[in-house]
C-alpha cells in the first residue's frame, strides 16, 4: 500500500506561481510513476504531468506545457509540481497520483493510477 500526501496548494492572482509537493510512503520501492491529475468544477478529472522512475520519462499535458514542471526527489520520495504563468483556467483540486505497473510509455490516463492522494486546491484569480 502507498499513501500520498499533497501539500502547497493555495490562492494566487493571475501571471503568479506555486509549487505543489506530494510525499509518498509505504511501499514506494515498488512504484512506477508518479505524476498530478486535477479536476475542476464540473469537469472531469484530467492529467497535468507525470514522469516514471525507471528511465526518467516525463510527460505534461498541452495545456501546461511550458508553464508546470514536475520535479522527484528519489531520497525522499516526494514529487512536485512548479506552476508558473497560471491562469484562471488552472483552478482545480490537484490530486498527486502513483502506480506501480511498468509501462512502455507514462501513463496519462485516470484509470493507469493505483494510488490517488486527497487532493489540494488551487484558485487562481484576479
Amino acid at each position: 500500500q502507498v499513501l500520498l500526501v499533497e501539500s502547497g496548494g493555495g490562492l494566487v492572482q493571475i501571471g503568479g506561481s506555486l509549487r505543489l509537493s506530494c510525499a509518498a510512503s509505504g511501499r514506494t520501492s515498488s512504484l512506477y510513476a508518479m505524476g498530478w491529475f486535477r479536476q475542476a468544477p464540473g469537469k472531469e478529472r484530467e492529467f497535468v504531468a507525470a514522469f516514471t522512475w525507471i528511465g526518467s520519462r516525463t510527460a505534461y499535458a498541452d495545456s501546461v506545457k511550458g508553464r508546470f514542471t514536475i520535479s522527484r526527489d528519489s531520497a525522499k520520495n516526494t514529487v512536485s509540481l512548479q506552476m508558473n504563468s497560471l491562469k484562471p483556467e488552472d483552478t482545480a483540486i490537484y490530486y498527486c497520483v502513483a502506480d506501480a505497473s511498468p509501462k512502455l510509455i507514462v501513463p496519462t490516463r485516470v484509470n493507469e493510477y493505483e494510488y490517488w492522494g486527497q487532493g489540494t486546491q488551487v484558485t487562481v484569480s484576479s
